[in-house]
């Protein structure tokens, strides 16, 4: 059967076939899927990722002939709280920072933890560390012996000379600022359980998911588009497929153990900053203006082990570009989410 993305040859239309393009499961997924045994319960799923990776793990799990639940839970009213229930994903509210409303959530043999603060953190630190250490107790907790998939960033490695080729799962981490900080004490917290409640988990270490209506190239082509100054400082980034990087994210399930099996969750290349947009500018019809110099060092992370174990990435940065500068063009649908990927001092 050809898939979206064999049949994909002009630009994307509008959300919904995004959408549709974006939660189709590879047979990796499928196949795990099939294998796993029980619920699904996605913790964080009214995130730029989370409604996208329940309608793969409904998709992949329907295709797989098992019939289990999907649940969707934020604090927040979750935004397409419709289509998703329409697609067959329950959704459920709640204050992961209330004891009692954790407690009160529904039994899973399956955790995918997404609950986090980054962007506000400067100036919000009691709260930044609230959320990203003090909720996963609790979840911890809560479902101790479960499988847990727990989202991290490559953040937590610092920057790393770019001639390196990317942190490594074994590198000694180097936060800086509090959300990486904060992220490196989230990483402990569900270690300490995994170990102490014999819980087997896996640490999705992302950096950085992209599709059209945010990410790395999405910025960098509003820049281009809008003529819009772009920081060298900054000079080199990971991106990856939105779709390739939930894709990875599930097929993690197989690979849970304790303590936790550690993956960084990247795209095929490093990127030039400066080469990138120079193709963007190309496309579009419009010259780049940069400001800066590139530094010999970058957040950069490799991803031989993820790929080895979660599968490879579908598609790479010149199958995206195209289609984020056509949508960019025509002034698609935009989350308002700036990655603030050009910080260096770890503030968002």
């Amino acid at each position: 059967m050809m898939s979206e993305y064999d049949q994909l040859g002009d630009p994307i239309r509008d959300v919904r076939q995004l959408e549709d393009l974006l939660s189709e499961p590879t047979d990796g997924v499928v196949a795990t899927m099939g294998r796993l045994e029980g619920d699904i319960l996605i913790l964080g799923v009214g995130g730029k990722i989370g409604p996208t990776l329940a309608r793969m793990a409904r998709r992949a799990s329907d295709a797989a002939g098992v019939k289990r639940r999907i649940i969707g839970v934020d604090k927040l009213e979750i935004q397409g709280k419709d289509e998703l229930e329409a697609a067959g994903i329950e959704t459920l509210r709640c204050d992961l920072l209330k004891a009692d409303q954790v407690a009160s959530l529904p039994d899973a043999e399956n955790i995918v933890y997404m609950a986090a603060m980054k962007f506000g953190t400067t100036g919000q630190t009691a709260l930044t560390w609230a959320i990203n250490t003090g909720v996963p107790v609790m979840v911890a907790q809560r479902y101790g012996g479960r499988k847990i998939v727990t989202f991290s960033t490559g953040n937590v490695y610092g920057l790393t000379p770019v001639e390196k080729g990317g942190s490594l799962e074994t590198d000694e981490l180097n936060p800086v600022g509090e959300y990486a900080q904060s992220t490196v004490g989230r990483e402990q917290i569900f270690e300490h359980y995994s170990r102490a409640l014999n819980t087997p988990m896996a640490i999705i270490r992302l950096n950085y998911a992209n599709e059209m209506r945010y990410g790395v190239l999405v910025d960098m082509a509003q820049n281009v588009w809008n003529e819009q100054p772009i920081d060298l400082s900054m000079g080199h980034v990971n991106v990856t497929w939105q779709g390739d990087a939930i894709a990875m994210t599930l097929r993690a399930f197989d690979h849970v153990a304790v303590p936790p099996a550690v993956f960084n969750v990247v795209g095929s290349d490093t990127l030039r900053v400066r080469d990138v947009c120079e193709k963007l500018g190309s496309i579009m019809g419009r010259k780049p203006h940069f400001v800066g110099e590139e530094s010999p060092d970058a957040l950069l992370s490799n991803g031989s082990h993820g790929w080895e174990c979660l599968g490879c990435p579908r598609v790479d940065v010149d199958w995206m570009l195209p289609l984020i500068a056509d949508w960019v063009k025509r002034g698609g649908e935009n989350l308002g989410k700036p990655t603030h990927f050009e910080s260096r001092d770890g503030k968002f």
